[in-house]
């Protein structure tokens, strides 16, 4: 394992001061540098962040936007946030976040709700690259969410600037609204002593009087995130190579042995997973998990019965989101879908979990079943195209069934009729060609056209809605 090299801290400081200007690199990675700070009374994380940008279009660019996802949880928006769930997410009553920019050097700029644009100074040709650095605040609310402060924990995802493209700066109130390229973080967070981190990077532990500073080393991730609360402890096995560990306030058993039995499992059917660690953390949220490269959130309401399955999922998730990236705004359905069909794979190989692939298909086929005879009742038809953006879903419901259910629907039936053979080594080849990248559609039906045949009509039928399942 590569250590953090004794002069990371000196880069995160120098990176501040490094000249705005327009030149060619090696490394086509964007580098993020960010210290902050985390005060818990005033739940407000202070932070600069320089930002190494290569323009790897073949367009001319003169300005840049960042996603700023605290802004969705201001006052008078409609936050990403269930309604059904909201009374149990917001346990302390209504709560607001928000990131305030107070500073940016390398260019003129403008927020728009979640939307920043910074004009740059110089037009950005290709292959060239630009450094910029911001100030900014983010408030957290107190809310159990992927981005809050929970009732044990922190959720510390999305609470910075992410680099992103125009039409991507939108947060509906459905989905994982995030498109990103792979990048590097050089990341130091100051946190009160008291609180334990958990997160997926190379980390090095300053302690300080009543403070500790963890400087974190990312390397090829969609985005950073971690989670951090008192009480929190550590177990950990390895697999592969890789050191699994799993953060909670309990033993977790079952947990720790669905996340190393999935990631051998995944590890062997679909390509090598990309990381030295990964981390899966029991926390406060809203839903049953989330995923994050090399760091898996999963709910600690959950009942145990169901911690195994959410794990898998989000532990599939590192195959297909952040490894093998996909644009997650307009084709949920992509990595959702394969995550959870993964997950009935994974169960079909290990029947001491008690649920094979058929139950696991046959749910999803009966979930979504109602759901359309109810949407035929109600509306005198229903829209089943799954090739849509996330501002088209009505409610969670409708997103639920056709980015997940009707999803893996599909997968089981490419697989019925492509054969077990040939619908794994195309798996295979999409996870060897894309990682690291952002796949389209396409490139995942043509490795299945490269390992079978003809099966653009199967997947049309159920993306365009034309196939009722």
């Amino acid at each position: 394992m590569r250590k953090i090299p004794v002069f990371f801290s000196a880069l995160l400081i120098l990176a501040a001061f490094l000249p705005f200007s327009s030149c060619q690199r090696e490394n086509v990675h964007t580098v993020y540098a960010i210290t902050a700070e985390y005060a818990p009374a005033e739940r407000t994380l202070s932070a600069d962040m320089s930002v190494a940008y290569v323009n790897q279009t073949e367009n001319v660019k003169e300005e840049l936007f960042f996603l700023l996802y605290p802004n969705a949880f201001q006052e008078g928006t409609t936050p990403p946030v269930s309604p059904m769930r909201a009374p149990a997410a917001y346990y302390d009553g209504e709560s607001y976040g928000k990131l305030e920019i107070l500073s940016v050097d390398g260019g003129t700029y403008s927020v728009d709700g979640t939307c920043l644009c910074i004009f740059l100074d110089e037009p950005l040709y290709p292959k060239e690259e630009v450094q910029i650095s911001m100030t900014f605040q983010t408030v957290l609310p107190k809310v159990n969410h992927r981005f809050g402060v929970g009732e044990t924990c922190v959720n510390l995802a999305h609470f910075y600037p992410l680099l992103t493209e125009e039409e991507y700066c939108d947060v509906p109130p459905v989905g994982d609204p995030f498109v990103s390229e792979c990048s590097d973080y050089e990341v130091s967070l100051t946190l009160p002593e008291e609180y334990s981190l958990a997160c997926g990077g190379e980390v090095q532990t300053i302690a300080q009087t009543g403070k500790k500073t963890y400087h974190i080393l990312s390397e090829n991730v969609r985005d950073f995130a971690v989670v951090f609360g008192k009480g929190l402890s550590c177990s950990e096995m390895q697999v592969s190579g890789v050191t699994v560990e799993y953060w909670a306030k309990d033993e977790g058993e079952e947990g720790l042995r669905a996340a190393v039995d999935a990631l051998a499992f995944f590890s062997r059917t679909f390509g090598q997973y990309p990381y030295e660690k990964y981390v899966v953390v029991r926390t406060d949220l809203d839903e049953g998990g989330m995923e994050y490269p090399a760091l898996s959130m999963v709910s600690s309401a959950l009942h145990p019965s169901e911690v195994p399955t959410v794990t898998v999922h989000e532990t599939a998730h590192q195959w297909w989101y952040s490894a093998v990236g996909s644009n997650q705004v307009e084709e949920a359905w992509m990595d959702e879908g394969l995550a959870e069909y993964s997950t009935a794979l994974f169960f079909d190989a290990h029947p001491t979990y008690g649920l094979g692939r058929e139950e696991y298909v046959s749910r999803a086929e009966r979930a979504y079943r109602a759901y359309y005879s109810v949407k035929t009742q109600l509306l005198q038809g229903a829209d089943t195209s799954m090739r849509r953006p996330l501002s088209s879903f009505s409610n969670g419901y409708e997103y639920v069934n056709l980015a997940y259910h009707k999803s893996t629907v599909l997968f089981d039936r490419v697989r019925l009729c492509v054969g077990d053979g040939k619908f794994y080594s195309a798996l295979k080849d999409y996870y060897r060609e894309f990682s690291g990248k952002i796949a389209a559609a396409e490139d995942l039906i043509a490795c299945f056209h490269r390992a079978f045949g003809h099966v653009e009509e199967l997947f049309s039928s159920f993306l365009d809605g034309k196939c009722v399942v």
